[in-house]
Order: structure tokens, then C-alpha cells, then sequence
């Protein structure tokens, strides 16, 4: 194993920024490695939280006093902030929704109900979670397309060859992870949405564990649809983002029925909002949209390939240490990975040693992790899986190698 020698950021000072790491857990210090299911949240994202509820806590866009203004600007510049992030056209291709799901059944409900019919085809990858699994197949139920999947080799990468075989004329939409939750895969999702731009199909990318890892450039990727949750970006739960071209939104039905979304109601007819406002209807989750701007200025003021290159890092320590470990084997050992490790120990079962490290103060993540059909291609039930953040050290990684052998000192 090789330390990490020299780093830009002063990781002991990232550290002071998020509360929620100066604990004890079972009388240990916490060591947190559960990252791909929700990062934690730096003092900059729970001060904004905070500010509103004390300062500015109004319904937004319809109000004329102070407090309602204050808190539709700040709404508004957290639009614009995503816009720069994602590198969008323009503010009004973002689409606040509840997390990458919500964003995910959205596409599925408005643009899959009104474009694809019986014999049309959708094509996703073995890699993909639930929540990008289930929509389609509720889809398929409802139009009668046909679901299609891209196979992968035993190191968990996509085998291209064999996705392009997957493309026909009825291909319609083709909807992949960009960074697969369970191994830490990064897809070449540039070629796929080439690939199925060539047969005319749309492209959804399901960002939800790339946004914290690999700049993201929708007008580069030429991407039709992308989707992340922005808790896994070190802002709040429940709220998220689906990006997606002007000409697509503007043609796709609205999702949702209520305030907001309309431009004119009667009892004979109702006439829709422009997008975005199109497809948020109600009142929205306006604090914690509002404090994702602060998890962005956070990312920004780090360098988004500053904190690539250290948590590329940490995961080559942890490769390392964990594969000096007899018996550990490490699932998912694809060449383009992110700071995520997942493995199994000979004759343990995943939840023991979940159970185990946790009662070392040690939190990862222990299942299927939402990818059975990916398990069952893989032969194994589960995993633990290990992933890492900014403000995680190789001292950590070390106390987790501990904490392994001390899960199979218990259980043998």
C-alpha cells in the first residue's frame, strides 16, 4: 500500500466542515464509508437550510411581499447554479423533481406513455439500480414495448459489442447508469448516446452516483435526459434534478396536475405552463432547493478534479489493503471505476459483517444494494460495499482492514 503523498486539499479542514463526522459510534470514533447511499452534508448546506426556515420561509413565484421574493430568487439561483454545473443551454432545461427516481418515472410517464407503442423497444444495462429497472418495465406493461438488456463481462464493465447488437429501428429509448452504484463502474456513456442517436433513439443517463465524482457536461454528452439526487451531492434528501432538452420537454405532457404548472384554468379547460414550470407542480421542497446551491459553491470551491484525483486515491489504497486481506474477494474490478468497492469474505455473510463494523464505529453498506438482477448475473446474493468520500483518509481504510479482521477473527 501506498500512502497519499501530496494532495491539494487540506483534508483535515474538510473534515471540520461536516458536523455529522465528530461523533462516536458504539464508544469509536465514526468512520463513514456509506457515501454511494447519501454523502454527508458540510455546515455551508445546513446553514442555508436553516437561514430560510428563520428568514425566509414563504411560498415562492406567486408572492409580492419580502420573504416571498427573497425565497423565489434564492429558489431561481440554485436553477441557474445547476444550469452551470451540468453545463445546460439554458436554466429553463432544468426540471426540480424528488431525486433521481422521481426524475426517472417523470420520463418514463410522459415521454414513454405519449411516444412508444406496442413492439417499440427500450434498452437498459445489467448495471442499472431498481429505480432504473422497474419504470420501463411498468412502461412495457402499459404500451407493450419490449425491454432489452446490455450484458456485462465478469469484471462488471458493458459489453459494447453486444449493446450495439441490441440496436434496431425500433429502438426508442435507451436508459443507462452513468456510474454504477453497486461495483463503482463508470459506463463509456458518450459512445452509448452516440450509438443510440444513430438509430434514433433518446437517451436518459442516470447520474445519481456520477454528479459527486466526474464533471458533468449534458451539451458535450449530447445527452436527451439527465437525472441526479442531490443528497448524493452533498445537499439535502428529497429533492433532485432532471435535465432535458427544450424540444423534448416542451413536447412531452405535464406529469403532475395542480398549482403551478398552469397558465390558465377553467372548468372546460386548462392551459400548461411553460417548462420548467410545466413539470413541478405544488408547492416544492423550496429549503432544500435552495441550500443544493450552497453543495454546489461547496464542490466548486474544492475543484471538482481535485477532489477526482484524492478519492482516485483513496480508491487505489483501498484496493490494495483490502486485497491483503485472505478470503476477501473484491467484486467489480472494471478499468474506469469512482471511490466504491464492494466485495464478499469467504463463509461470512455480508449482514454479519456489516453488523460487525458497525459496532467498531465503522458504517458501510451491506445487500443487494438495489441491483438483484445485477447479483444473480454476478452469483452471489450481496455485497459489502465500501465508498468514499472527500473527507475520508487512508487512516480510515486501515481501521476498516482492522475492523475486517476482526469480522473474521468473530466469525470463524
Amino acid at each position: 500500500m501506498q500512502a497519499i503523498t501530496q494532495t491539494p486539499l487540506d483534508i483535515q479542514k474538510i473534515r471540520a466542515d461536516f458536523p455529522v463526522l465528530d461523533q462516536l459510534v458504539n464508544g469509536r470514533p465514526l468512520v463513514y464509508f456509506d457515501n454511494a447511499a447519501t454523502t454527508q452534508k458540510p455546515r455551508t448546506v445546513l446553514d442555508a437550510l436553516t437561514r430560510y426556515y428563520e428568514h425566509d420561509n414563504a411560498n415562492i413565484h406567486r408572492g409580492i411581499h419580502a420573504l416571498a421574493e427573497r425565497a423565489t430568487a434564492n429558489f431561481e439561483a440554485t436553477r441557474r447554479a445547476i444550469q452551470t454545473f451540468m453545463n445546460a443551454r439554458e436554466a429553463e432545461e432544468i426540471i426540480f423533481t424528488y431525486g433521481t427516481t422521481d426524475g426517472i418515472n417523470l420520463v418514463a410517464k410522459t415521454y414513454g406513455q405519449t411516444y412508444l407503442g406496442p413492439g417499440d423497444e427500450i434498452i437498459i444495462s445489467t448495471l442499472e439500480h431498481h429505480s432504473n429497472i422497474v419504470p420501463w418495465q411498468m412502461l412495457c406493461e402499459a404500451r407493450g414495448c419490449v425491454l432489452k438488456v446490455i450484458p456485462i463481462n465478469d469484471e462488471g464493465e458493458l459489453l459494447m459489442d453486444e449493446y450495439e447488437k441490441l440496436l434496431t429501428e425500433r429502438t426508442k429509448i435507451v436508459s443507462v447508469v452513468h456510474v454504477s452504484n453497486a461495483l463503482g463502474t463508470i459506463n463509456p456513456i458518450k459512445t452509448i448516446i452516440d450509438k443510440a442517436h444513430g438509430v434514433g433513439a433518446v437517451v436518459l443517463i442516470d447520474g445519481a452516483q456520477a454528479t459527486s465524482h466526474i464533471d458533468i457536461d449534458v451539451q458535450a454528452l449530447d445527452c436527451d435526459f439527465y437525472v441526479f439526487s442531490a443528497h448524493k451531492l452533498f445537499g439535502p434528501t428529497g429533492m433532485g434534478v432532471l435535465y432535458g432538452k427544450r424540444a423534448i420537454l416542451e413536447a412531452m405532457p405535464p406529469f403532475r396536475g395542480g398549482g403551478e404548472m398552469i397558465k390558465e384554468v377553467t372548468f372546460e379547460k386548462t392551459t400548461y405552463n411553460d417548462i420548467p414550470y410545466k413539470f413541478e407542480a405544488g408547492t416544492p421542497n423550496i429549503a432544500d432547493v435552495i441550500a443544493v446551491k450552497n453543495a454546489i459553491e461547496y464542490v466548486d470551491s474544492l475543484g471538482k478534479e481535485n477532489i477526482a484525483a484524492y478519492e482516485h486515491e483513496l480508491l487505489s489504497y483501498a484496493t490494495d489493503a483490502l486485497r491483503s486481506i485472505d478470503g476477501l474477494r473484491i467484486i467489480g474490478n472494471a478499468k474506469e471505476k469512482v471511490s466504491v468497492i464492494s466485495f464478499v469474505l469467504d463463509g461470512i455473510h455480508h449482514e454479519d459483517t456489516g453488523v460487525i463494523l458497525d459496532q467498531q464505529g465503522i458504517a458501510v453498506r451491506t445487500g443487494h444494494h438495489c441491483t438483484q438482477p445485477l447479483m444473480r448475473r454476478l452469483g452471489i446474493a450481496g455485497t459489502t460495499r465500501a465508498s468514499f468520500s472527500v473527507y475520508n483518509t487512508t487512516d480510515e481504510i486501515d481501521k476498516l482492514v482492522k475492523g475486517l479482521h476482526r469480522v473474521k477473527a468473530m466469525m470463524a
